[in-house]
């Protein structure tokens, strides 16, 4: 794929974000490259373990060499039930296809659960980065719950040749301030081991949703839970790409500034996300963006749009999975490498 099927997939969204220049200049960023990790992480406290691992995800796949990722999540069978997740494509119900789509799909590493990756560890923890999801919300209680529980050891994510660990903190519901703490010393405890940490930054609080608008993709909440998640040493956050803006003034709560709106964020989805980078440390932590839910026929130009948007913002990369893995095999791979293509074309800039 090039520019010209990365315009053509744009339609009219193309002059805007293709020409789009960000309010907040990319001189200040820390922008990704092939010396990402001596650039940046050198320069930490991370061990020197970490840093192989950081590096090891960054050099493989297709994405190799270039500061850029492309992760393959599947942990929708317990957040989402097995059945939602894989009534579309039975094949995944096997853990080792959900491997094989991200080997195959050219992808820097395959995010998954303990049982997914335990399962076939010996067979491909040494083809592949893992990383071991070692938190979940499932479903299967009743009311259910915004809330996060540990479902396996960081030691066993080591043994079983993680290179590195994965969670989610629901920021802003009841149960955040113990899943802060939890999250918070399982990535020390990865880093001691030498495993890099991954956060999924999501927000869940009926709250943020106010007279018909649903706030907990904000750009200026988002950005915030960013914020909270490169302060527990997240080295890589996942977050959903904004929607809209505003949303601490239109729940009324918190504090934030005016600047944030005028001068920080304008409309455009590059300077929402870019507003997101500027919470990750100015892009010394990286931020992927999810590709979001299958919707079929449009799911090839959505997975591009929010590749186009999270690089010119100054993202590190994308984690699609519905997207590839509820399709044909083939289908997925199509959409994983061309989402790729949108980081290796030198025609997408940063803004």
């Amino acid at each position: 794929m090039n520019l010209n099927n990365i315009t053509e997939l744009l339609g009219d969204q193309a002059d805007s974000l293709l020409g789009h220049k960000a309010i907040i200049s990319k001189d200040l960023l820390h922008t990704p490259g092939p010396d990402f990790v001596d650039r940046v992480f050198a320069q930490t406290n991370r061990n020197p373990q970490v840093l192989r691992n950081i590096q090891n995800i960054y050099d493989h796949g297709r994405l190799a060499g270039t500061g850029y990722v492309s992760i393959l999540p599947v942990d929708q069978g317990i957040e989402h039930s097995a059945g939602a997740s894989f009534a579309p494509n039975p094949i995944y119900f096997d853990p080792e296809n959900i491997i094989k789509l991200a080997i195959e799909g050219g992808c820097n590493a395959v995010a998954s659960t303990y049982g997914v990756l335990a399962s076939c560890s010996r067979k491909y923890a040494h083809k592949i980065p893992f990383i071991v999801k070692i938190n979940h919300n499932e479903i299967l209680t009743y009311p259910n719950r915004f809330d996060q529980f540990m479902f396996g050891s960081v030691e066993e994510a080591w043994n079983l040749g993680a290179a590195a660990v994965g969670a989610t903190i629901y920021f802003g519901s009841e149960e955040s301030s113990r899943q802060i703490q939890e999250v918070a010393a399982a990535f020390e405890r990865a880093h001691e081991l030498g495993m890099a940490t991954v956060l999924w930054c999501y927000l869940r609080n009926n709250g943020f949703k106010k007279d018909g608008v649903d706030y907990h993709a904000a750009a200026d909440l988002t950005g915030q839970a960013n914020h909270l998640g490169v302060t527990i040493q997240a080295d890589i956050i996942k977050q959903k790409l904004p929607t809209n803006n505003g949303g601490y003034n239109a729940i009324n709560f918190g504090k934030t500034h005016p600047k944030v709106y005028s001068e920080l964020s304008t409309d455009n989805p590059i300077d929402l996300c870019r507003y997101q980078v500027a919470n990750c440390y100015m892009g010394r932590m990286g931020l992927i963006n999810s590709g979001g839910e299958s919707k079929g026929a449009t799911d090839m130009a959505e997975a591009v749009m929010t590749a186009v948007v999270n690089k010119r913002a100054g993202g590190c990369g994308l984690i699609s999975g519905r997207k590839a893995f509820q399709k044909p095999m083939t289908e997925g791979v199509t959409l994983l490498n061309a989402i790729q293509d949108v980081y290796l074309e030198k025609g997408v800039t940063i803004a």
